[in-house]
């Protein structure tokens, strides 16, 4: 039952969203100590922007007419539309960037709905498999804070992995990230570190509920 995991951060050391991913899996790797971990990560080693519109216009019912760049982006969406059909969980980290959607989570995504296996005809073959998002935001968005609203990302991530990839998904969310890099979010520290453990708790809860979930599915 391998699990499948994408990391968006462009971090190299540091990511908040990759710390509490890691515990997300480190739970899950209690109960599967053995199981393949497929990774994918877009944020050290993004996806070419112009994949997708090349994928796009590939007559797919004619490959012998693809060129060189059709042919690579084609196999390219192909490749981490295998690396969804080869897992049975999932695990998404994806930080929120200036306040919208992660660039290469984007491209992600629009490449992979190229592909017909799990694009929007492709009836979702991964319908009901389990999968925690991981999302993470360096400032405060919620109800009554200066910039409710201004999250732009978090919904359309969960209608994607949600709605269109029909995974049965639970979040981790967490904000003030930024609290101890940004001086002008100092006085946030404290609530900054409840956030954080509150975080960390229920991404190691649903690391195991990844690994029950599977168990009862596969009883």
């Amino acid at each position: 039952m391998p699990l499948f995991r994408l990391d968006a951060s462009i971090r190299t050391e540091g990511s908040v969203s990759r710390a509490i991913a890691d515990i997300t899996e480190a739970a899950w790797r209690t109960d599967n100590p053995d199981e393949t971990v497929i990774r994918r990560h877009i944020g050290l080693e993004p996806i070419p922007s112009t994949s997708w519109a090349t994928s796009v216009f590939a007559d797919r019912s004619n490959p012998e007419s693809f060129s060189d760049e059709q042919k690579h982006a084609v196999a390219l969406a192909a490749t981490i539309a295998d690396e969804l059909l080869e897992a049975d969980a999932y695990l998404f980290a994806v930080p929120l960037y200036n306040f919208g959607v992660s660039e290469h989570f984007k491209t992600y995504v629009d490449l992979l709905m190229t592909d017909p296996r799990v694009g929007p005809a492709g009836g979702q073959p991964l319908k009901g498999r389990p999968a925690v998002l991981v999302t993470v935001r360096g400032g405060a968005y919620g109800e009554g804070t200066p910039r409710e609203g201004w999250d732009h990302a978090t919904g359309w991530m969960r209608r994607i992995v949600e709605d269109v990839l029909g995974l049965d998904a639970r979040a981790v969310e967490t904000e003030f990230t930024l609290v101890g890099v940004n001086p002008a979010l100092d006085e946030f520290k404290d609530m900054a570190a409840d956030m954080r453990r509150e975080a960390e708790q229920r991404a190691g809860d649903l690391g195991s509920h990844l690994s029950h979930t599977l168990n009862s599915l596969s009883d």
